[in-house]
């Protein structure tokens, strides 16, 4: 590969054959231990003395990546020295493989040194991270995520490897918790937001904002009341919402789903449009692998359309 700066476009999944790269590749006199300073080629260092960091060349990556995936996930980075996505993202990566205490290993490739590479992998854009499990390709994405998706899709490469790792626990989200639980909610959606806004696709603060929202809904109503008005008035949109909030904070989500995807069905405009809305904000709390929110996605869905 002549110029590092593949053309941007979607990876194609599936499409990787890695039986060539099982062959004897020709000798390289690179180094095949992790490197203390500078990565190959310049790419951005790993954490000195770090074993779950190693720099990639044909003449180890049957050792080092094939056969360790065996045994244990291997993520390879595919970038370029003097690349900012690929300069931004390496140490990302090589922070989160430090703190995996080998739970798996990062293995970089720098496409100048290594073309060929490149080429059997079927480059697109740089950078582009693929997961090896088992000695084949289980994933891959292309450019740089942000930290909070990054570590969701580990946990995923790590599930499929058959490893379990505890997250580990972030200090911003436990004061944040604790002042939900103490009932601060000023303070809370300023801990929340300010996660988010660090770090953006983050779902356990995404939750607890709309914890935040929904603890402001309630307040100062009355249960019971609240139950029988809308009962009393099924077509009321104000009603019915704070009837599915009280089903919520009262651990039947599923009536509550139900409640708002029946009111979806019959209203239009403005109306359905703010109940969708708020039924959205009821899944935010429960977290996209609830059952119950899955099942309830498509019974909207349904209504919608």
């Amino acid at each position: 590969m002549s110029d590092p700066r593949i053309t941007s476009s979607i990876f194609t999944r599936g499409a990787v054959d890695l039986s060539a790269l099982r062959t004897p590749a020709p000798a390289d006199t690179s180094s095949a231990t992790p490197s203390q300073g500078a990565g190959p080629a310049g790419l951005p260092g790993s954490p000195a003395g770090s074993a779950a960091v190693i720099d990639v060349t044909e003449a180890n990556i049957q050792s080092e990546v094939l056969e360790r995936s065996l045994t244990t996930p291997v993520v390879v980075f595919f970038g370029a020295a003097g690349y900012p996505e690929s300069d931004q993202f390496a140490p990302v990566l090589e922070r989160l493989a430090a703190e995996g205490g080998g739970a798996w290993l990062l293995a970089r490739v720098d496409v100048q040194q290594q073309p060929r590479l490149a080429q059997m992998f079927q480059l697109q854009t740089l950078p582009t991270t693929y997961a090896i499990v088992g000695g084949r390709p289980i994933d891959a994405f292309p450019g740089p995520v942000p930290e909070s998706q990054l570590r969701q899709w580990l946990q995923a490469v790590l599930k499929a490897g058959g490893v379990t790792v505890a997250e580990p626990e972030d200090p911003r989200l436990d004061a944040a918790d604790d002042a939900l639980m103490s009932g601060d909610l000023d303070a809370a959606e300023a801990a929340y937001r300010k996660i988010l806004a660090e770090s953006p696709a983050d779902a356990a603060a995404e939750a607890g904002l709309a914890q935040v929202g929904l603890a402001r809904r309630v307040a100062g109503a009355d249960p019971q009341g609240a139950l029988d008005a809308a009962a009393a008035a099924p077509d009321d949109v104000d009603a019915q919402l704070l009837a599915a909030d009280i089903e919520v904070l009262s651990g039947l989500a599923d009536e509550a789903y139900k409640r708002l995807v029946g009111l979806v069905r019959r209203t239009a405009g403005d109306d359905r449009d703010r109940v969708r809305q708020h039924l959205l904000g009821l899944f935010t709390i429960a977290g996209p692998d609830d059952p119950a929110v899955a099942s309830a996605r498509r019974a909207l869905a349904s209504a919608l359309f």
